[in-house]
């Protein structure tokens, strides 16, 4: 057993998001390991572009409310303590509110065939990061 070395927050690449975020990598295992996971900082009105991943990711909301909408227009609304889980493939993005700022942890699996783990794609317009949300109730 030995204690992971923590690694310098990090601004996340703008060409991935829309407005400011930050990140500290907790854990990027090596092999045999394939685990993931970023403890993600948002700033009011900052997302993701929308991306998917090949062994799917989940979201973990530490602070704030978070966004997490799917190409068929939806917007789930995750508060501090609730998990979502996006399945492998699925096209999505997350995100703050305009008014707040939101804290995850995202956890995702690397592959073992040496393919991508994340899939980048276009920006979410303002359109699509202003459609109706949905509550898990």
């Amino acid at each position: 057993m030995e204690f992971v070395k923590s690694q310098p927050t990090s601004k996340a690449p703008a060409d991935w998001f829309t407005g400011d975020v930050w990140w500290d990598v907790v854990v990027a295992g090596q092999a045999p390991s394939r685990m993931r996971a970023n403890l993600v900082r948002f700033s009011p009105g900052a997302r993701t572009n929308w991306h998917a991943h090949a062994v799917g990711q989940t979201l973990h909301v530490v602070s704030g409310i978070a966004l997490v909408g799917t190409r068929d227009g939806t917007i789930l609304e995750a508060h501090p303590g609730e998990t979502v889980s996006c399945p492998p493939d699925e096209e999505h993005w997350h995100g703050a509110t305009a008014d707040r700022f939101m804290e995850h942890i995202a956890m995702w699996e690397g592959t073992t065939d040496g393919s991508p783990e994340t899939r980048w794609a276009e920006p979410v317009t303002e359109t699509q990061y202003g459609g109706p949300r949905s509550r898990n109730q």
